[in-house]
């Protein structure tokens, strides 16, 4: 499937004035920041999130508005807008008289989040392509050689770095509705990812990917970078989703032993 979307048809390239485009910079983080209005409902958030990532609140498990205030120390409104905020993440479902519950976050969860990344970001990266400049090209190059000096080292700084280098290819765009989505999207991948390690074959194909995204930006090569950009955001999909079932598997196996069980490998569940 082609990620060119029908949607460009009949607008400019560039959609919106130089000014507006580069106004655009920087909006998809501050969609977040509008959306969590004071920042006692972000910090509530970030902690609710964080503990759903971390299986400290669990699946299916109540969130009772009254109880989270408490073990937070807020009062209820920062606990009823942060629920409302993480329900549309898809961290929190809402059901008719039993409240809010917490959403599994499984690999199920992250494939679907990927599925849709697979078709957002080639169609950002496919009209970056015609908007690049020197400039612009310059400085992936000067991200992309940053995150090859830090070689791994600090994930949270790699992570910082690899945030930064997707921007400078998105936050541009005209369709911030896309762009905002994406910014959503990356949020909680960060979120879950880093419960996990990265393994060695992963991390050479992040850079490989980003050196061959930049020699695709470098030709002009707009139907090369979307596949690029696609076969990159699909594979650290699929890293995650491994290392996640890697996890949930050794949990399982380690409970069977403690339990005195004798279990095959094929014993353990799958999704």
């Amino acid at each position: 499937m082609k990620s060119r979307s029908k949607f460009t048809i009949g607008r400019s390239r560039h959609g919106k004035s130089p000014a507006k485009r580069h106004a655009g910079r920087g909006m998809a983080k501050s969609a977040k920041a509008e959306n969590l209005a004071t920042p006692e409902v972000g910090a509530v958030y970030e902690r609710i999130r964080q503990e759903i990532v971390e299986g400290r609140l669990g699946a299916n498990e109540r969130l009772k508005i009254g109880a989270l205030a408490a073990r937070y120390g807020t009062s209820t409104n920062p606990i009823r807008e942060a629920l409302q905020q993480l329900r549309g993440e898809g961290f929190v479902v809402f059901s008719p008289n039993r409240g809010a519950r917490v959403r599994a976050v499984d690999e199920e969860f992250v494939r679907n989040i990927c599925e849709v990344e697979v078709l957002i970001e080639p169609y950002l990266t496919r009209w970056f392509v015609g908007l690049a400049t020197d400039a612009d090209i310059a400085e992936l190059e000067t991200i992309q050689a940053d995150i090859e000096k830090l070689n791994f080292a600090d994930l949270t700084a790699h992570d910082t770095l690899d945030t930064k280098f997707h921007r400078v290819l998105y936050d541009r765009h005209y369709n911030r509705h896309v762009v905002e989505m994406w910014w959503k999207h990356r949020q909680i991948l960060r979120a879950i990812s880093r419960g996990f390690p990265m393994s060695l074959g992963r991390r050479t194909l992040v850079i490989k990917e980003h050196r061959q995204l930049i020699a695709c930006l470098k030709g002009q090569d707009a139907d090369g970078a979307a596949k690029v950009i696609a076969a990159h955001v699909e594979g650290s999909g699929r890293h995650m989703i491994e290392q996640m079932r890697a996890a949930r598997n050794s949990a399982f196996m380690a409970q069977a032993r403690q339990g005195g069980q004798q279990l095959c490998p094929d014993a353990v569940p799958r999704l």
